[in-house]
């Protein structure tokens, strides 16, 4: 494992440990659209290195693990950083944007941040095999993968579906895909039909943002 992507496993671990114990802690520094639209802004960072308990921290820190050394071996470390704060950023702006009405929504979590990675790993490695626990032996093509969550992302969030921040995932999702392209437009080239795939449920969400009411 990398360095950096140590040092933002133990960054998140340590963040969300003292939430966990500490819950002034935890409420001044999580997601929630009242505090950000009065200018707490830090909240957008924030918010991503807090988790609601062990299970949510672990499953997000095992994805960072499993994609972001693959990220860093294409794009170098810079790249991986911005790709990953910029996504982060993304997912908050997408939900602010989204629960603007909703002034006590809050969330929690590096979720976000690391759909981007995930996508930009989609991006860059085109033959990606991904299989799950309870598949083991079936193999995923990566975008199909992603095609999925992003479905799975806009359904979750017109329904409401569980105590998770559907809104976040999407958000960082389109940022990893439009921040790949920027970031190594050889993709465009190498990799297009992928990008076209992947591209089409993201200009379509856009088209039709008001009939989803997104």
């Amino acid at each position: 494992m990398s360095q950096v992507v140590l040092l933002i496993i133990v960054a998140n671990v340590l963040f969300s440990y003292k939430g966990f114990n500490d819950q002034v802690f935890f409420n001044k520094y999580k997601f929630q659209v009242g505090a950000i639209r009065q200018g707490d802004y830090i909240r957008l960072l924030s918010s991503g290195f807090l988790h609601v308990d062990f299970n949510h921290l672990i499953f997000n820190m095992l994805t960072l693990y499993f994609f972001g050394d693959n990220v860093i071996a294409i794009v170098g470390v810079p790249y991986f950083l911005i790709i990953y704060f910029a996504c982060l950023l993304f997912g908050g702006l997408f939900s602010l944007a989204y629960h603007k009405n909703q002034l006590y929504y809050s969330a929690v979590g590096a979720s976000g941040a690391v759909m981007g990675i995930i996508y930009a790993a989609i991006m860059l490695y085109p033959g990606m095999k991904l299989n799950f626990i309870f598949f083991p032996f079936v193999d995923i093509p990566g975008y199909v993968f992603g095609l999925g969550y992003l479905i799975y992302s806009v359904y979750g969030m017109k329904k409401s579906i569980g105590n998770i921040g559907h809104s976040a995932h999407l958000g960082g999702a389109i940022g990893g895909y439009a921040i790949t392209i920027a970031l190594t437009p050889e993709v465009l080239t190498t990799n297009l039909s992928l990008v076209v795939i992947l591209g089409i449920p993201i200009v379509l969400i856009f088209l039709f943002a008001k009939k989803l009411n997104l």
